[in-house]
């Protein structure tokens, strides 16, 4: 144990030399602390850049999806409302081929406008008109 304290003490007495060789050591040491420095100050420039990088694509991914979301959305209704007009249109489709139809178009003559055939009597029932004014009644 007596040793150790007699060498702590002989270094702390010991000078630095301060020659040339120890001079370019010491210039050498504070070029590469501040090589370490500048490399650290680049690459938190560069980790910055590649975040705001990161931060910019992913919300242009987030609102082009968004925008996708939407289109899909009109997409889906105009369909459902194309799939509806093509439902009316073979409806309309159906109805013109009975108005070519002469006996359809007698049919719907004869119950429309009360028209008769050859012997036939027409009647009309005082119940339905009396259901009619009690429905108009009851809607006002």
């Amino acid at each position: 144990m007596g040793l150790k304290k007699d060498k702590s003490a002989a270094t702390s007495e010991v000078t630095s030399i301060r020659n040339d060789y120890v001079r370019s050591v010491e210039r050498q040491e504070k070029r590469q602390q501040a090589h370490k420095v500048r490399l650290f100050r680049r690459l938190t420039v560069f980790g910055l850049l590649v975040l705001m990088a990161s931060v910019w694509i992913g919300i242009t991914v987030y609102n082009q999806s968004q925008t996708i979301a939407e289109k899909e959305q009109a997409r889906a209704e105009s369909l459902a409302a194309l799939e509806q007009v093509e439902k009316e249109q073979a409806q309309l489709q159906e109805q013109i081929m009975l108005l070519n139809d002469e006996e359809y178009i007698a049919k719907l003559a004869r119950k429309e406008y009360f028209l008769s055939d050859e012997g036939e009597i027409i009647f009309t029932l005082p119940k339905e008109e009396g259901e009619n004014k009690e429905k108009a009644a009851e809607k006002e």
